[in-house]
């Protein structure tokens, strides 16, 4: 009889140092009781869907969770569809801040870059 191993899924979306650095920022200013930081899509913009990252307080069991060096990162279960293949950076510069995702599965964006569809 052989041994069945399971391999570790991997991740959803790749975070980079950049984003990583910036999840553990937030959680060292994290309000009390926040569990970690969740990214999810919701219908918003002209083009349908939005990346919205927020505090949460309690695991959704669909979620998908990350562990990073600074604090626990999830993904919306509802989410996941949008986003799997993505990567999420942190980008500043000298008149802007925020996160910037590559997702494979947007088929396009509005304008001004704040919604996205599939």
């Amino acid at each position: 009889m052989s041994e069945t191993k399971l391999r570790q899924r991997p991740a959803a979306v790749l975070l980079t140092p950049a984003a990583e650095a910036r999840i553990a920022a937030l959680m060292a200013k994290a309000p009390e009781g926040a569990i970690g930081v969740k990214l999810s899509t919701p219908r918003r913009g002209c083009s349908g869907l939005a990346y919205s990252v927020d505090y949460i307080s309690e695991a959704n069991a669909f979620d998908e969770r990350i562990e990073t060096p600074g604090g626990l990162f999830f993904i919306d279960g509802a989410s996941v569809l949008y986003l799997v293949g993505s990567t999420m950076d942190w980008v500043e510069d000298d008149f802007t801040a925020g996160f910037v995702f590559n997702n494979p599965n947007a088929k396009g964006s509005c304008g001004c870059g704040e919604s996205f569809t599939v």
